[in-house]
């Protein structure tokens, strides 16, 4: 008797342990919760992303609207996703993510999302109250929510080792119970193979079904999370998200397994999780999530995707209220629907510590050369005007102080590279690249392009590139659509004429280092510093006076 009176006190002392110890550890996490949102209010979030998984939800499904994979790739567009990912939810950071690689053409969805961003603009207490709740879905296995919406479940396991799988954890049970009572070397071995073979089980079912049951525990605190913000958020479709909640009720109610999970899943850094991760193995419990849920799964999905989109919505929105805050100066940007122009006034690159802002006047009829030498920001220039275009397009926030165009297509060339995988030159690659983009700028498309070209046609000889730079160029302008070109040819300012208005960067030497000052001047580059450059950093007189010989015959040969 008192050997069993032992057993329960000791039981009783270590359950009384792990309530203290969770709920100190659920507060202290709290509180670096708060501490974290609060320090990174207004400011890019120094993290590692795992953009394979980031990019999952965006990449299940073919968009039509999505940025190619090559314009993603000129505009560094994970490094932009890296400086507006202020979320902090992992359903939050896909979202937005999705977001900025496809931007809107819909006038009236642009607006709309403003207007649900205006909506958080409350006072930062509140804000964050918000943002904790969010914080509840940033484990990794939150990433995996949007699987159980986006695809039909099939039912993986076969019968006779489903009906195994539901049994397991009664039979080890009433072994164990049956060694207490009475001690037998055959119940014993029995324990040990069925323990073992559903360790095996464990693992060998654990890649096809981890996505789903890494899953399920983060619906229940989606579901948890949506009802929470539903009393501090109040948006048109609050309706539909408060129909999709009450059709998941059922739902949450018959996963007990998996809500007692969630509860654990909320904390997933203290002890007693560890030992549910190690009971879970042992009892086949991920495997008996599957076989008892799937079905209903994929009967709620639509409305698992409601719940999903409003909650990473919010964490999004928020992220844009943060992304506002923090830049130096910014804008709405205002859409032209008929009058084809685009006036980008203070315009700098977000990415760029202190950029040097330019304004640019231009429309479709008339392209813009942009003339300078190797870093003198010609080209970032050019990428500014693309990521600007983007982020108007996609969280109607633009680094500029005043941002008007029409709804534009958004096209790039910019590091274009030799293939040798498809025996593709340099030149091969680039002519293709901008085949690709003539093909999608005729007159008849319905929305214009905003072309940016660097350095066109650079794989060529000097003649030909010129001769096709100016035939190409012509062509793009000539069907209404706004052309930025970057180039070191100035013989193409005067061939293009009046198609194109010509700016140019400049730079000066000053002893031996190079000074530039980053602004935009009107015309073609005057100051031609290459061979001056050589002399200050200390190249052989003989060679800089042969290359200034040169340089003068050239001129003479081509220019006179």
């Amino acid at each position: 008797m008192f050997y069993w009176l032992f057993i329960v006190v000791v039981f009783c002392s270590i359950l009384i342990v792990f309530y203290i110890y969770n709920y100190y550890a659920k507060h202290s996490k709290i509180k670096k919760n708060l501490e974290r949102i609060r320090n990174k209010w207004g400011r890019p979030v120094n993290a590692r992303r795992n953009f394979k998984l980031i990019a999952s939800y965006l990449n299940a499904v073919d968009v039509p609207a999505k940025i190619s994979s090559a314009t993603a790739d000129d505009l560094d567009l994970n490094n932009i996703f890296d400086f507006i990912d202020r979320t902090n939810s992992k359903p939050g950071k896909q979202y937005l993510y999705k977001k900025l690689f496809t931007p809107e053409t819909s006038l009236a969805e642009l607006v709309k999302f403003d207007k649900k961003v205006e909506t958080l603009n409350i006072p930062r207490p509140d804000l964050e109250g918000i943002e904790l709740e969010l914080t509840k879905l940033n484990s990794t296995d939150a990433y995996y929510l949007a699987e159980l919406f986006l695809n039909e479940h099939e039912f993986l396991i076969v019968p006779l080792m489903a009906f195994y799988i539901r049994i397991s954890g009664i039979a080890i049970i009433g072994l164990i119970i049956s060694l207490f009572i009475v001690p037998n070397p055959v119940c014993f071995m029995i324990l040990i193979a069925l323990l073992v073979g559903n360790i095996a089980l464990h693992y060998g079912t654990k890649n096809k079904i981890s996505s789903y049951t890494r899953s399920l525990p983060q619906l229940i605190i989606l579901n948890s999370v949506a009802r929470r913000l539903l009393k501090k958020v109040s948006f048109e479709e609050d309706e539909l998200v408060k129909a999709s909640l009450n059709k998941l009720a059922g739902l949450n109610r018959s996963l007990n397994l998996v809500n007692f999970e969630s509860k654990m899943a909320d904390n997933p850094e203290n002890f007693s999780y560890a030992i549910y991760k190690f009971i879970k193995m042992l009892f086949l419990l991920e495997p008996l999530m599957f076989i008892s849920s799937v079905k209903r799964i994929n009967k709620y999905r639509s409305d698992i995707e409601v719940i999903y989109k409003y909650v990473a919505e919010i964490d999004a929105l928020i992220s844009v209220l943060s992304i506002r805050t923090g830049l130096a100066h910014y804008s709405k940007p205002v859409f032209n629907t008929e009058n084809l122009q685009m006036d980008l006034t203070d315009m700098f690159h977000p990415l760029i510590y202190n950029c040097v802002p330019n304004s640019i006047h231009t429309r479709t009829d008339e392209g813009v050369l942009i003339t300078g030498s190797n870093m003198s920001g010609k080209t970032t220039f050019i990428r500014s005007i693309a990521i600007n275009t983007l982020l108007a397009q996609t969280i109607y926030t633009t680094c500029t102080r005043e941002y008007k165009a029409p709804i534009l297509k958004i096209q790039t060339s910019i590091r274009t590279s030799d293939d040798l995988g498809e025996h593709k030159s340099y030149f091969q690659a680039e002519a293709l690249s901008i085949l690709d983009i003539i093909n999608q700028s005729s007159g008849d498309e319905p929305v214009k392009s905003l072309i940016i070209i660097d350095e066109i046609f650079r794989g060529t000889n000097t003649i030909e590139r010129i001769a096709a730079a100016k035939s190409v160029l012509t062509y793009l302008t000539d069907n209404k659509n706004f052309v930025f070109v970057s180039t070191h040819d100035l013989e193409l300012a005067e061939l293009l004429d009046n198609d194109y208005a010509v700016y140019s960067f400049e730079e000066s030497v000053n002893d031996t280092r190079l000074v530039f000052d980053y602004k935009m001047k009107t015309g073609v580059l005057r100051n031609k510093n290459g061979i001056a450059i050589l002399e200050t950093i200390g190249y052989p007189e003989s060679v800089v006076e042969d290359a200034y010989i040169v340089s003068e015959e050239l001129k003479r040969k081509y220019l006179l």
